[in-house]
């Protein structure tokens, strides 16, 4: 196996990826499966290469990402961000074209905590006057 031309960190809500890229032919691995049978959904796939298509990278670049937390809709998002932050690294060039398109910002949006007295972080209890 090659050496990675770049490693990188995406995350989103409690989801972490770390994203390896290597010169290759597009194949994407996810904790070691192929990336359609890790995320069944096609909405999941689509926008967890999305940089790769943004980029016209797709068939450049193999990524081999290993992905833990969160749910399959984070890990997409993470896997999303790890790999436009990795094309970056590898070439610095595409970084205005991912700027643009929005593949670079982290979305910073996080559960918010349970607050005491209510039941969830912001669901008071029903309210009684008598």
């Amino acid at each position: 196996m090659p050496q990675p031309i770049a490693q990188s960190t995406g995350r989103r809500k409690a989801a972490v990826a770390r994203v390896r890229l290597r010169q290759g032919s597009g194949a994407v691995t996810v904790n070691r499966r192929p990336l359609a049978e890790y995320f069944p959904s096609e909405t999941h796939r689509v926008a967890a290469t999305e940089a790769l298509r943004v980029s016209g990278r797709a068939d450049a670049y193999d990524v081999d990402a290993t992905i833990d937390g969160g749910g399959f809709a984070g890990q997409a998002g993470a896997l999303r961000l790890g790999i436009a932050r990795g094309l970056v690294v590898a070439d610095p060039e595409l970084r205005t074209g991912l700027k643009r398109a929005g593949l670079l910002t982290r979305d910073a949006r996080e559960k918010e905590s349970k607050k005491y007295g209510l039941k969830k972080a912001r669901k008071a209890p029903q309210y009684s006057k008598r």
